[in-house]
């Protein structure tokens, strides 16, 4: 029998992993997620630069790499203004470091959420202005910043917009506005951060001076920005996210991203988790303290003392930022338990005087975590508030806080993140209407076991160690393999970091590694059984290198 063809379709997950020669547990994974063709399966399973979409459909991309190359031959001053979280930062870097290697005269800014907040505010246009610019571009942000870029118009400074939030259905008064969501860019790609924007831009300003500059070499912060943004990791994110993390393995890095990584010590190959849970907060922590300038001057820092005396200062930061995130998630949830009794509405809002608003985002995502509900988290001052929301995964969080603009001084965002302002006598009834917007919003989907597949012990062989890698980077868009694993026998539970379990099991002959965050507490509750017992587990399937390359482990969801 001739083998398939490369687009034809795979009859069962059986013959997609004889074709493809991968374990048969991951072959079903691959299928239940609607993959079909063997040519499909190796695309994600080896996702290659040279199968971007093409950028010529993308809105304004010429139009702002012609005047930026222009700019560079003019010697005019380029101010890149960046927003404040790890997205916006490293679009800043990225484009501050290839203009500046083509021969650009070019200033690096970042918002501040201290002083004007998010994006390009009136007192960032202060700042932006001081340094008498030609160009301005902006990167994450600029997409509902109207009245500075009609300022900027108005003194005859070109305004170039990288980004990807949500479109107003205002027109943008810029010269250049590149952001897919635009209903008239015809680039088919639509989850680009904003630095896969400016990794894009990059390579067209390249093209037009006809330099021969490497921008590979760029594409670890490509890989931190998506993953910190939580962009989706599927199509042209999956493959420049891979290639970065692939570079960072291989040693290939920018002095700061390595000096970073030397404060993190992972020990093993970074993956998209690490990145999430142990580098972006890190990066964030400078502009949840105070200014997010450390972080940006240490991703364009090239001496490697330097940096590594930078990094020192984010790791600081990033302890301080902890233990005051700690104290405001007891306090949010305290008032939680105050204001809702009963079952929770799909939406919820709690607010406090003197919150550190820097650490919003942060409370209101573990309260998400927690609660299983959309919450926004608003810190008071004087008579106004700032606040920070996030959604179960899924939810159309950024048209459900659009539904409260009567509600609300301003608002922005997209469905992994929003902000706010509200006026504070205000919150009680923005308290009401998003609970009822929520209700109304498409809701996400339950993380149960209509996406696992059965681990048994003939699955926990050396071969599936090996090939589960081949599904990073896992994340939004391209979920961790979720398994279901049945009859394993305790063995061991033993407490962890702050408040965690680690456990083994038997399952048949063979060991099985498995974490559980928050375990100590459900053991306290009585929920975790003794040792000895027979258990069903739901968790997602992870590679375990502190006990070998070929040990495997899951972190328990559900335990029965």
């Amino acid at each position: 029998m001739e083998p398939p063809s490369p687009n034809h379709a795979v009859p069962d997950a059986a013959s997609l992993a004889k074709a493809l020669g991968l374990h048969p547990l991951l072959a079903r994974v691959l299928h239940a997620r609607g993959v079909r063709s063997l040519d499909e399966a190796r695309r994600f399973l080896s996702p290659r630069l040279q199968d971007l979409t093409r950028p010529d459909a993308m809105a304004d991309r010429d139009l702002a790499a012609s005047r930026l190359a222009d700019a560079v031959r003019r010697r005019e001053r380029v101010v890149v203004f960046g927003d404040y979280d790890v997205d916006g930062i490293t679009s800043a870097t990225l484009l501050t470091r290839v203009l500046r290697r083509l021969g650009g005269d070019v200033v690096p800014m970042v918002a501040s959420r201290f002083d004007g907040g998010y994006g390009l505010s009136d007192a960032a246009l202060t700042r932006v202005l001081a340094a008498r610019p030609a160009v301005v571009v902006t990167c994450d942000c600029g997409t509902s910043d109207h009245p500075r870029l009609k300022r900027l118009r108005e003194l005859r400074v070109d305004a170039i917009v990288v980004d990807h939030h949500k479109v107003p259905d205002e027109p943008l008064p810029a010269l250049a506005f590149l952001n897919p969501h635009r209903p008239d860019c015809a680039f088919p790609y639509k989850h680009l951060a904003s630095v896969g924007l400016a990794f894009s831009v990059a390579a067209a300003v390249r093209a037009k001076l006809d330099a021969t500059l490497d921008l590979r070499g760029l594409l670890d912060l490509v890989a931190l920005g998506t993953i910190a943004d939580v962009a989706p990791l599927v199509g042209d994110n999956r493959n420049l996210t891979r290639a970065g993390l692939a570079r960072i393995a291989e040693g290939e890095m920018t002095p700061g991203v390595r000096a970073l990584l030397a404060e993190v010590k992972p020990r093993f190959t970074l993956t998209a988790r690490d990145v999430g849970f142990q580098v972006a907060p890190l990066l964030n922590a400078p502009g949840r303290l105070g200014s997010a300038t450390p972080t940006l001057e240490l991703l364009l820092e090239d001496d490697p003392a330097r940096a590594a005396s930078m990094a020192r200062g984010l790791a600081q930061a990033n302890t301080e930022r902890r233990a005051i995130s700690a104290a405001l998630i007891d306090a949010a949830m305290k008032q939680v338990r105050e204001l809702y009794t009963g079952e929770l509405p799909p939406g919820i809002v709690v607010a406090g005087d003197g919150w550190h608003h820097g650490m919003g985002g942060i409370v209101a995502g573990r309260l998400v975590d927690k609660l299983g509900v959309a919450v926004a988290v608003v810190s008071l001052e004087g008579d106004e508030g700032v606040g920070s929301v996030r959604a179960p995964r899924g939810a159309k969080l950024f048209d459900a806080v659009s539904l409260c603009r009567a509600d609300l001084l301003t608002c922005g965002g997209h469905d992994g993140a929003a902000g706010l302002r509200v006026r504070r006598d205000r919150v009680e009834a923005f308290r009401s209407s998003f609970a009822v917007a929520m209700a109304r919003a498409p809701r996400a989907a339950p993380r149960g076991e209509s996406g696992a597949v059965e681990l048994s012990e003939a699955d926990i062989t050396p071969s599936l160690a090996r090939d589960l890698p081949s599904f990073e980077p896992t994340g939004e868009g391209n979920p961790e393999v979720q398994v279901i694993v049945r009859g394993a026998r305790l063995q061991e539970a033993r407490p962890v970091g702050e408040g965690h379990l680690r456990l083994s099991f038997g399952v048949g002959r063979r060991a099985l590694g498995a974490f559980m965050r928050d375990g100590a507490q459900r053991r306290e509750r009585g929920e975790i059984p003794t040792v000895g017992a027979r258990v069903d587990l739901l968790g997602a399937l992870r590679n375990d290198l502190w006990n070998g390359p070929d040990a495997l482990q899951i972190e328990v969801a559900k335990m029965r």
